[in-house]
């Protein structure tokens, strides 16, 4: 069944607007662009956004296709340009939150070198490291009466995330390599966990999304704070497993 988010011809959430620059609300399981490695989608957000505001836009970053919220466009070539430099000047703050596995603990830093994106139609995988920071906070932690391998009870926790660098699915790596990967996470979770999540409450997708971009405008020089609300599937994903506010 499509996901009501993805029907033909509903028209993306914007977020932020002005002469340069345009940010939606991504839904989840909706790429950003035309890819080789999801060759059978026909539907993007660079080609949704287009047709809405009747203009071109060009990505600025990205998001995984599972993975839902901010995201930021340019209307120009030049503009993606000066908007990439504030990116790359190491001084945007993104924030994202998250459904995991188990309890993490109440804060911390991941500080951990991931390789870069390998991939998966070439013969040959780059195998470089590159510095990457995670920042991570516990909102809450929950304990279901629901059995998971050998224990009587699962037990989740909801995160806000803050990226210090962007690599090729850091935020998903990360927690990974500290044992609570993201619910959903089909390339580096725990399978057992994601099935026993859809099973028990049906929701199928990766619990992960931007909710915050706080970033320097390069022409007007203003301070953008863009905000998106969870698509209402995490908000009740985050209900049904207690971790909700």
């Amino acid at each position: 069944m499509e996901r009501e988010d993805l029907q033909e011809g509903k028209p993306l959430e914007v977020l932020y607007q002005d002469d340069h620059y345009v940010a939606i609300n991504k839904p989840p399981g909706l790429l950003v662009h035309r890819t080789r490695i999801d060759a059978k989608e026909k539907r993007f957000a660079l080609q949704i956004l287009r047709e809405q505001l009747h203009r071109h836009v060009y990505p600025i970053h990205r998001l995984d296709k599972a993975t839902s919220g901010v995201l930021l466009f340019a209307f120009s070539e030049d503009g993606i340009r000066q908007m990439q430099r504030e990116f790359e000047s190491g001084q945007v703050q993104k924030e994202y939150y998250a459904i995991v596995r188990g309890f993490t603990p109440e804060e911390g830093f991941i500080d951990k070198s991931l390789k870069k994106r390998m991939d998966s139609k070439s013969a040959t995988a780059d195998n470089r490291l590159q510095e990457a920071v995670t920042y991570y906070k516990t909102i809450s932690r929950s304990e279901l009466p629901i059995p998971s391998h050998l224990h009587t009870t699962t037990r989740y926790s909801l995160v806000l995330l803050n990226p210090k660098t962007g690599r090729w699915h850091q935020l998903r790596r990360h927690l990974a390599h500290i044992n609570h990967p993201i619910i959903g996470d089909t390339t580096h979770g725990d399978n057992k966990r994601n099935r026993i999540f859809l099973d028990r409450f049906g929701f199928r997708r990766l619990w992960l999304t931007a909710t915050q971009l706080k970033i320097r405008h390069p022409i007007t020089n203003e301070k953008l704070n863009i905000k998106a609300e969870p698509w209402s599937d995490f908000q009740q994903a985050m209900k049904v497993t207690n971790l909700a506010a």
